[in-house]
């Protein structure tokens, strides 16, 4: 174990659900007189779910983790992704020692400093000054270490007018500034990060990014970071490891593993096969994908490209797409004809290209529908040749989302986003 940092040896994590204790006999006695007697709800029912959220559990006992087995060698860094209820946090808080492993054993090399819930533990009586002390003290360092540091937290937080004013009197911001700015100024072999880079203002959370970028570049320290935004992952972390349900899915490099968990998300990203009338006009395949990258993320740009055969001349040709929300509010529309100005293409095959330009949408999901046919006719397209897909934060902390507000005719929209047409 000399380059190893950090060792899960077959570590599984096991919770009871349903009716336990309440801890006292008159509580006891409550919830049989409750329950039993005048048949009321259970007035301290623990509501418990298994690991997997979108099923009900048949036992009493579920595996938060289960059989958690992999190396992390000393100065990477190291992503855990997965869906809210996979394990991530568990794991993070056993690496810790907030809680122990039911089984299996877990070996750390050198201190840890965990950012679990950055601002949790501070006093509301205290002064800002004094909380930075107790919470640094709490992480492991010494008062001298803080004191050294202090002014250098302070600047960082952005709380200097305030330092010497009780906490309670702090915005629920300003305190979760102050306590990522004590935790981030650590120097911890081993750094455990939860979510902190959710927090916070665009700001802040640019100065956040900065900061974990330069712990995990200097000084050869092994990270641990969990976030649901997939740029960032992307752009702190070497290594990649997604849970599901407890168990290891899969383990790679940063890029790889993303892939793997945005398969899940994305349900539909490319259509190949006839779908319509091939004797007359057909969508032949179509896809959607960031150009020259491999996610989609706010500010990369979106190609979408579909094939069509044209078997005879159409007088009235439709061939574009709509793009939608989540919900089905049409946000935009694009069309081969709308800046071409023509209605009609000779026969054969042709492929269509048309480019989203970047920050033109948000974080979320996005469906796209073509719309293939031949005018007040016939639509030879269906739902099956619909694409659905996601948009990631990326390294930028915001997106313009302007298709929201304009019609679906904008021929503004047409424009910058038709690029091509070819014929095959």
């Amino acid at each position: 174990m000399s380059d190893i940092a950090i060792r899960f040896d077959n570590v599984s994590k096991i919770y009871r659900l349903g009716v336990v204790g309440t801890g006292t006999l008159v509580h006891d006695l409550n919830r049989w007189w409750q329950t039993s007697v005048r048949h009321k709800e259970d007035p301290y029912l623990k509501i418990g779910q298994t690991n997997d959220r979108a099923a009900k559990g048949d036992g009493d006992i579920v595996y938060a983790l289960r059989d958690i087995s992999f190396d992390i060698r000393q100065g990477d860094v190291v992503g855990i992704i997965g869906k809210n209820g996979a394990g991530k946090s568990t794991l993070l808080k056993l690496l810790s020692r907030v809680t122990s492993p039911s089984a299996g054993c877990i070996c750390a090399k050198g201190r840890i400093g965990s950012l679990l819930e950055v601002g949790t533990g501070f006093h509301p009586e205290l002064t800002g000054r004094e909380n930075i002390y107790m919470n640094g003290s709490i992480m492991g360092m010494t008062r001298r270490e803080i004191s050294r540091k202090i002014d250098e937290i302070v600047d960082f937080a952005g709380v200097e007018r305030y330092i010497d004013t009780p906490v309670k009197r702090y915005s629920s911001g300003m305190t979760v500034r102050l306590g990522f700015a004590v935790a981030a100024f650590m120097e911890p072999e081993i750094l455990v990060v939860d979510e902190v880079l959710a927090v916070g203002d665009a700001e802040f959370q640019k100065k956040a990014i900065g900061k974990m970028q330069d712990v995990s570049r200097g000084g050869g320290r092994t990270v641990l970071f969990v976030s649901h935004n997939m740029g960032s992952m992307r752009r702190l972390c070497s290594r990649g490891v997604l849970l599901e349900n407890g168990m290891v899915k899969y383990m790679g490099g940063m890029g790889d593993t993303i892939r793997e968990y945005l398969k899940d998300e994305v349900i539909q990203s490319s259509f190949d096969g006839a779908d319509g009338d091939e004797k007359v006009l057909c969508l032949r395949k179509a896809s959607v994908s960031a150009a020259g990258r491999d996610m989609i993320t706010i500010d990369s740009a979106v190609r979408v490209e579909f094939d069509i055969d044209v078997a005879r001349k159409i007088p009235s040709l439709v061939a574009g797409f709509n793009l939608c929300s989540s919900y089905q509010y049409p946000l935009a529309r694009a069309d081969y004809n709308d800046v071409s100005q023509q209605a009609s293409l000779e026969p054969g095959s042709y492929h269509l290209a048309f480019e989203i330009p970047p920050y033109t949408l948000a974080e979320g999901e996005y469906k796209i529908a073509f719309d293939i046919a031949e005018r007040n006719v016939k639509r030879y397209t269906s739902e099956k040749s619909d694409l659905t897909f996601n948009v990631s934060q990326g390294e930028t902390l915001f997106g313009n989302a302007f298709a929201e507000s304009l019609p679906i005719k904008s021929s503004l929209i047409h424009e910058r986003w038709f690029r091509s047409i070819q014929r095959r």
